[in-house]
């Protein structure tokens, strides 16, 4: 039985989702989702994925967490073991990812384990890589301007731009960590995208639509999508993944919207700087990608 806590917005529980689905598929193991701490955050917009995507597993019970944890299966405890300095009391069954690098040793974790943490890089899934775009299909088709802006999308020659403020604007410890991809980033994006290809139309998502719209002055044709809000927001990485091409934001959010784009000729464009802290994200951004800075 593998076992994965998932936390945070869409993007980081599909990493989460997608590193433990991988392994449990590997070893022909049953996967539980962990989602209890969900009932105390209040960041983001809760448990998304059973509501988004067409995942098909388990809610882990206290019976699933206390057969892999034992006495650690108490949340307030599990949530305390995540600090690196508690890691010998983990057990042999909880493993946790703090990094942003692929962590190889995960194959050699026991078939019943407990998986707690980012898990953010592709190395994890990247066998199973149409198995996680299946199960990372939206339950339901796209309605009302959404499905407009679908078909315009299909038309053009449509780039996606993300930009990601929010918490890492308000929240001063978010900031110190994640960093703001510049105006000047996403100017050099955008200008080696057309260089690439005729005729881009730029589409531009972000939690804070009214920044970009007044510093993001590209040059080139632009749409602002800035009608999802809350709970429908998952629809931006819906539209971002029917682009032909993507310049992603230092967030797991539109990192998703590039990678669920099967085609093969895409160009997508990353920030070079993922975090101001010093971990190693070597592993985070597909080697097809293009890092600018």
């Amino acid at each position: 039985m593998i076992i994965s806590h998932l936390i945070g917005g869409l993007g980081n529980q599909m990493f989460q989702y997608a590193a433990s689905r991988a392994l449990s598929l590997e070893r022909g193991e049953r996967l539980y989702l962990d989602v209890q701490d969900f009932k105390d955050y209040a960041l983001h917009n809760g448990y998304e994925l059973s509501r988004v995507f067409n995942v098909n597993t388990q809610l882990a019970g206290n019976m699933e967490l206390k057969n892999v944890l034992g006495w650690r299966a108490y949340s307030p405890i599990r949530r305390k073991l995540y600090r690196p300095q508690l890691s010998k009391l983990r057990g042999k069954y909880m493993f946790v990812d703090t990094q942003f690098s692929s962590w190889h040793q995960i194959n050699e974790t026991p078939n019943d384990c407990y998986l707690m943490g980012n898990w953010q890089s592709e190395h994890y899934f990247e066998n199973f890589a149409e198995i996680i775009r299946d199960d990372f299909s939206f339950r339901l088709p796209p309605t009302g301007l959404n499905a407009v802006l679908a078909e315009k999308i299909d038309s053009d020659v449509a780039i996606s731009l993300h930009v990601r403020r929010g918490d890492y604007v308000s929240n001063p410890s978010s900031l110190a960590f994640h960093g703001l991809c510049s105006v000047e980033y996403y100017r050099r994006a955008a200008n080696y995208i057309a260089s690439k290809v005729s005729n881009p139309v730029f589409y531009i998502f972000s939690d804070d639509i009214s920044w970009a719209r007044n510093n993001l002055l590209l040059g080139y044709p632009c749409y602002y999508v800035d009608h999802n809000k809350a709970g429908e927001s998952y629809n931006d990485m819906r539209l971002m993944s029917l682009c032909k091409h993507h310049i992603i934001a230092n967030s797991s959010f539109s990192w998703w919207g590039a990678w669920l784009n099967k085609r093969t000729d895409k160009i997508v464009v990353a920030p070079q700087c993922w975090v101001l802290s010093d971990f190693d994200t070597s592993d985070l951004i597909p080697t097809s990608w293009n890092l600018v800075e």
